[in-house]
């Protein structure tokens, strides 16, 4: 009897971290798509969010980051990450401060007037 008591106690105490666990993912998640949505727009830059990482984005993929600017698909990414020797799934928070500070160099540089990107 003792036994069935303890499972139940550990259930329970499960359940209200498991919810508190799903309510994070959930604004994370809403986090995210509002960033993507605003670089999309022009707003913010790639660039910007690579400077100043918010908590919310650390641990998204530096690809997905890349894909969310407008006229960046597959090949734009994989060529510029592959240039810069940063695998794709690579998480934005895990880059060191010299990784982001170049990608953004070069991000900048290549979104400036008049610069025309050849491809490598």
């Amino acid at each position: 009897m003792s036994d069935c008591y303890t499972t139940e106690v550990a259930s329970v105490a499960t359940d209200p971290q498991r919810l508190r666990a799903l309510e994070r993912a959930n604004e994370i998640r809403l986090a995210r798509a509002e960033l993507k949505r605003r670089i999309a727009e022009g707003e913010v830059s790639v660039a910007d969010v690579l400077r100043d990482v918010p908590p919310y984005a650390s641990s998204w993929a530096v690809w997905d980051l890349l894909m969310s600017q407008r006229r960046w698909g597959r090949s734009r990414c994989h060529k510029f990450l592959w240039r810069n020797r940063i695998n794709e799934t690579k998480a934005i928070g895990t880059l060191t401060e010299r990784q982001r500070r170049l990608l953004a160099d070069q991000l900048e540089s290549a979104s400036s007037p008049g610069l025309v990107l050849v491809p490598a």
